[in-house]
């Protein structure tokens, strides 16, 4: 049936490639905090994260974060008219600084950004070019925004990526499972923490 075919593209597990990186989208106090209008409750994506976070420093491999801050009116200003709480993720505010729960060492860089891509206008593609990154796991917050367009922007940057299901979430639980079953359709690979700790172990390790 046509609607069938539609659905049902064939397509390729790709997973990680030779070298990969953990990119842990957004996943700051303005995101964390359900006292926050932007906010949700997260802890079970918080510990997800920390046990990748875990295997990622085990084997030495790069760890970036990402934030958003504004600096001025006059950035991003249609998508802050669009969704005026973002107005609270300005520089110095505690909004744009990350879960202190992950612990985030002074060698995982962290990537500011004004729009929901971790690659749009930003040094981030340049900065994976340079340490020869060809794969990237995406983690972080949230699944149906800023996780899907940096997944998407990442495959158009021509790496791997494999969004880590326990990893990510959404305030919409409808729009989180929508959007990573449209993801893994299109554009990406998923997997769960065991997979990917076990792939990235195996890789490490040459067996």
């Amino acid at each position: 049936m046509t609607g069938e075919s539609s659905v049902n593209l064939d397509r390729q597990w790709l997973g990680l490639g030779d070298r990969p990186a953990l990119v842990v989208v957004d996943m700051i106090n303005g995101f964390t905090d359900p006292t926050c209008p932007l906010g949700g409750h997260y802890s079970k994506v918080i510990r997800a994260n920390q046990q990748l976070l875990q295997t990622f420093r085990q084997q030495n491999l790069p760890v970036y974060f990402t934030t958003v801050v504004y600096h001025n009116e006059q950035q991003a200003k249609v998508f802050r008219q669009r969704l005026p709480a973002l107005n609270l993720l300005t520089a110095g505010s505690q909004w744009v600084e990350v879960n202190k729960e992950l612990a985030r060492r002074d060698n995982e860089p962290i990537i500011e950004k004004q729009w929901a891509s971790a690659f749009h206008k930003t040094d981030l593609d340049q900065r994976l070019r340079d340490q020869g990154i060809d794969s990237l796991v995406v983690t972080g917050l949230t699944t149906s925004g800023c996780v899907r367009a940096t997944a998407v922007d990442g495959l158009q940057y021509d790496y791997y990526v494999v969004v880590a299901e326990e990893a990510v979430g959404d305030r919409n639980p409808e729009a989180h499972r929508a959007n990573l079953f449209d993801l893994q359709a299109k554009y990406v690979d998923l997997a769960d923490n065991n997979e990917i700790v076990s792939t990235v172990s195996k890789l490490q390790s040459g067996l």
